[in-house]
């Protein structure tokens, strides 16, 4: 399955709010991060041309960066850097109050949400262009190595 067959496949309802978060994200991610289907979900990960270990776990997958995804009753932006870094999140927690009147639904790495009128794109634009694959990788082996 490709991303393409990915948006497909999507409830009419969801089609639009998730094209245009590929879109946010596709035109503020930085240089290098690629885009392809990865876990089933929509992704831009770090090529095993910029990094060739790959995902740790399973080495024939490239490091998965950020993701998509369209749940039963949420739509997720899942950004693994936040999952490494403190200071991107404190960021983030930040600046999302000026960006939602909504609470935050937040786990270590996903972002939720339930209204899909109510998704802060320039937030997300903004969180998309944070980190450069170079940056990634070295959050990544950082936390490998502990």
């Amino acid at each position: 399955m490709s991303v393409q067959d990915y948006f497909d496949k999507l409830p009419d309802d969801r089609k639009a709010p998730i094209a245009a978060l590929w879109k946010a994200i596709g035109d503020n991610i930085p240089a290098g991060f690629e885009p392809q289907l990865c876990y089933n979900m929509p992704s831009y990960v770090v090529p095993h041309s910029l990094y060739p270990p790959g995902y740790h776990c399973d080495p024939k997958l490239p490091l998965a960066f950020i993701s998509i995804a369209s749940q039963k009753n949420f739509i997720a932006v899942h950004h693994m850097g936040m999952y490494a870094d403190a200071n991107l999140v404190g960021w983030f927690t930040a600046e999302y109050t000026k960006h939602s009147k909504y609470k935050l639904d937040m786990g270590k790495a996903c972002i939720r949400f339930k209204k899909m009128d109510q998704i802060p794109f320039e937030l997300i634009c903004q969180l998309a262009a944070k980190v450069t694959p170079q940056q990634y990788v070295a959050m990544y082996e950082k936390i490998l190595k502990r």
